[in-house]
């Protein structure tokens, strides 16, 4: 997700005046839940880096180490005072306190995949790991399967558009990942959101009668 503002130019103009830094912050920012577009400046980044503007291997490891930071403060936030906001937002779905806490329990049991696989999915990519944190995921495994996660992600995106991107212009490499990343996210709400909130629903039905 991004602001409108950021577009793919503007990315390749940042990234051309500022490039490393550019791909650093720009994975760092999202993952703190600023609307920058990171997955886009990691593709940006790998394409520079395929036109030899950029080193492969200086662009991968920003890219891996402003995943890795951004999810370790997303998992402290998430620890910290994660839980008081989700329990408020899960009102204004009529989402109790009690299925919010079967909902975080087995989170809990799939925490690590989710951390894992969320560096895939658009939007959960921000929110696996404050949600680690919220269930209280211990640290240690939880830096493992960041660090895992984010190296296994950066590794796809960055390379992907050093060795694609000399075959199909930048502007369409974004457009298909950009694409599968919001078709997983709804077929990922489609089979475990959605079930959960309408349980939750005729829960609440089920208590007026």
């Amino acid at each position: 997700m991004s602001v409108e503002f950021i577009s793919l130019e503007n990315i390749q103009a940042i990234a051309h005046a500022y490039g490393y830094w550019a791909v650093f912050l720009g994975i760092l920012l999202e993952n703190l839940g600023i609307p920058i577009p990171g997955e886009t400046v990691t593709l940006v980044g790998g394409f520079l880096a395929g036109s030899h503007e950029l080193s492969y291997w200086l662009v991968l490891g920003d890219a891996i180490a402003g995943a890795a930071i951004g999810g370790v403060c997303g998992y402290w936030i998430g620890r910290i005072g994660g839980w008081p906001l989700l329990v408020r937002v899960g009102s204004l779905f009529r989402i109790s306190e009690a299925r919010l806490l079967n909902i975080k329990e087995k989170f809990s049991e799939n925490a690590a995949k989710a951390v894992f696989f969320g560096r895939f999915f658009a939007l959960l990519r921000i929110f696996a790991a404050p949600l680690a944190g919220i269930a209280q995921m211990p640290f240690g495994k939880f830096l493992f399967f960041n660090l895992l996660g984010a190296s296994v992600w950066a590794s796809v995106m960055v390379t992907l558009a050093f060795f694609a991107g000399k075959i199909v212009s930048l502007e369409q490499l974004v457009a298909w990942v950009s694409q599968f990343a919001i078709a997983a996210l709804l077929i990922l709400v489609a089979v475990i959101v959605i079930p959960i909130w309408l349980e939750a629903r005729q829960e609440g039905l089920g208590a007026k009668d």
